[in-house]
């Protein structure tokens, strides 16, 4: 009896293009080689690291009697919810104190993207979903999955450096009323420059107008300024002129708990009956999706924001990191200008947050890539958490090999 291949029709899907990078980088025996591809920190000695508040937040949890590995509902840790919650909008936040917010633990900022944008789908179904071009390539695929229309919002001038102010506003103008629009709130992937505060406020203006509905995509905060609360800006001065929105809260990089998977999604309704209401709704989406998040990274984000003194220190570790990778993009654009590197690279020092979307064409990112092992996206956008004190130097030399390439003998 001849055995069944039921997959036998199915043909390999190429990687992302994050993940072949890696992947390469990974398998790459040089000793020059650089990893610009992954949004994760690394010290100057190319280490993960993991914060001292995480490591004794941990070592609380592991020598507490009532510890266990227990499921947890659909929605998640309540305490972790709260406190979530309140550190992205303030504990006075009238939104809070009213009970008019609907708030669920997730797996980190995909997992909230992918539910929020789920219960979008099938209780709002917006005629569009606006994401900005460029964005984190996940924006896009998530809004495919869901099935629901795609629009690109114009972001970056890449010849100039700078915002596309001007484009994004009039394709936000004429976008479609009820869309769904969203927002990277600070230290924008990929481009590291983000709205100014008078320009927000021209955006809220135009979200009033059309009738548009924000998703906010917080999941850099901290890594714009160094301060969360500043950071949280734009979503409190939303969400406190009642502008109804989605809320997607991520700790992989504000608490460096990538592998925890742990985040939120806060829907800020009218009222209290509309927030209970749509909390009911979500539970059936999550239920399906995977029943139960973790619950390990939520007792560590719990157990620092619960302790006055732990969430200090957190505090302090960030802007410690924060500054390394401002000190990086300076001393880049030292070592390009250096070495006579043609083209204006203050861009990079504009920028804020891990990334930066360098100025090149997809043939120079992927000479950098094989040739000189300095790994990024085809798209020119570099994680700054890659660069440090012992690899930049390389890096400039390389960027300076790829941009001028009749002189590349003379550096590399």
């Amino acid at each position: 009896m001849e055995e069944s291949n039921f997959f036998v029709h199915m043909k390999a899907v190429s990687p992302q293009p994050v993940e072949d990078l890696f992947r390469r980088w990974f398998q790459d025996p040089s000793l020059q080689k650089i990893n610009m591809v992954i949004g994760a920190y690394r010290t100057d000695d190319e280490k993960p690291y993991v914060f001292e508040a995480v490591k004794e937040a941990e070592r609380r949890i592991l020598s507490n009697p009532n510890s266990n590995k227990e499921y947890i509902l659909p929605s998640g840790l309540d305490m972790f919810s709260k406190l979530a919650c309140e550190l992205l909008l303030g504990k006075t936040c009238p939104a809070i104190v009213e009970k008019r917010v609907a708030s669920f633990q997730t797996l980190s900022g995909s997992g909230s993207l992918r539910v929020g944008l789920e219960f979008l789908k099938t209780h709002f179904n917006p005629p569009a979903v606006y994401v900005s071009d460029p964005s984190w390539n996940n924006h896009s695929l998530l809004v495919n999955k869901v099935g629901l229309p795609l629009i690109k919002y114009p972001y970056w001038n890449k010849i100039r450096g700078e915002l596309d102010f001007h484009g994004m506003i009039n394709c936000l103008q004429s976008a479609l009323e009820g869309s769904v629009v969203i927002f990277q709130v600070c230290a924008h992937n990929p481009t590291g420059i983000d709205p100014t505060r008078m320009q927000w406020d021209r955006i809220e203006q135009i979200v009033k107008e059309k009738k548009l509905l924000p998703f906010f995509d917080t999941a850099y905060l901290a890594w714009a300024t160094g301060d969360y609360e500043d950071d949280a800006y734009v979503v409190r001065k939303f969400v406190n002129n009642d502008i109804q929105c989605l809320i997607s809260q991520s700790f992989s990089k504000s608490m460096g708990l990538y592998g925890e998977r742990i985040g939120a999604l806060h829907v800020v309704c009218s009222n209290q009956e509309t927030a209970e209401i749509v909390y009911s709704n979500i539970v059936p989406i999550v239920y399906t999706m995977y029943l139960s998040p973790p619950l390990h990274g939520a007792w560590i984000v719990t157990s620092i924001l619960s302790d006055d003194n732990l969430t200090k220190q957190w505090k302090n570790e960030l802007k410690f990191l924060i500054q390394r990778l401002k000190d990086m993009r300076i001393r880049l654009v030292e070592e390009l200008t250096a070495l006579n590197t043609s083209g204006d690279w203050s861009y990079i020092t504009r920028g804020i947050g891990m990334f930066s979307a360098l100025h090149l064409t997809p043939e120079q990112c992927l000479s950098l890539s094989d040739k000189y092992h300095c790994y990024l996206l085809n798209t020119g956008r570099i994680s700054i958490c890659g660069i440090n004190t012992k690899n930049i130097s390389h890096l400039a030399r390389s960027v300076k090999a790829v941009v001028d390439p009749q002189k590349e003998d003379i550096f590399i």
